[in-house]
């Protein structure tokens, strides 16, 4: 089996405790590990991390918080170096808009869209964070009728999940699904087929401690393989197969 976190920052840590997140997601079967940056020295970090590792792939992007502190021409630095990149990138990530840690939404707005844009341009997928801004994404995104969009652990409304769900984009399930009735609902209601897995690491611990990493990823799986009353074995084969209709072609 081969099991995937689509989502993680272990460029948070120093480099002797990444190597013990590499071979604890080896031991686990976690064999693909998607890290997102966050600002301009992750972008750098994750780069080299997917370099090193063969298990790690480089999503790029700039976190909304982070973007709105750079210059325009900060910024379209940062977006011309993951385009000289595109061919180790995987995904956009991450990148959204967050108003629960700002109000300014107009930047914040202008520069998701210069991430979807870049997204399009070089036909990756892209991981969207939507923080208090659940509504506002989905609006952006269904005018660019991009369709390669993941919801990275997604805390909208029933509506605006079934709005997603018939988007046929797809959900991320973080591993404080374990945790948490809203993530363990959505499950109940989106189709395998729209689904991955991730760990947001070293957040959103499913047993609430510190410093989650990708090898916690299982708890996801095996929360969805709870809830839909199927074998984990089919779980990791169809989000296997997502992962390779959405990345991969």
């Amino acid at each position: 089996m081969v099991f995937i976190d689509i989502h993680c920052h272990i460029d948070y840590f120093n480099e002797e405790k990444i190597e013990k997140i590499i071979e604890n997601a080896k031991k686990s079967k976690v064999k693909i590990i998607l890290n997102a940056s966050t600002n301009p020295d992750s972008i750098d970090k994750t780069l080299e991390l997917a370099k090193k590792y063969p298990e790690v792939k480089a999503t790029l992007g700039i976190f909304p918080i982070d973007a709105i502190q750079l210059s325009k021409k900060e910024l379209d630095e940062q977006i011309e170096k993951i385009r000289k990149n595109k061919d180790k990138v995987l995904a956009i990530s991450e990148v959204g808009i967050d108003l629960k840690e700002s109000n300014n939404l107009k930047t914040q707005e202008e520069i998701f869209q210069k991430f979807i844009n870049l997204a399009i341009e070089l036909n990756k997928p892209i991981i969207v964070h939507s923080r208090h801004a659940e509504l506002e994404c989905i609006e952006i995104l269904e005018k660019s009728n991009y369709k390669k969009i993941i919801m990275h652990c997604f805390c909208g409304k029933k509506k605006l999940v079934e709005r997603i769900k018939n988007n046929n984009w797809y959900f991320s399930v973080p591993t404080n699904v374990n945790n948490s009735e809203q993530f363990q609902n959505m499950i109940k209601n989106i189709p395998l087929s729209q689904l991955f897995c991730e760990t947001d690491s070293p957040f959103l611990h499913p047993l609430k401690q510190e410093n989650n990493e990708p090898a916690n990823v299982l708890y996801s799986y095996k929360k969805i393989a709870e809830i839909k009353n199927i074998s984990l074995e089919e779980v990791e084969k169809e989000i296997e197969n997502n992962f390779e209709k959405l990345f991969l072609k």
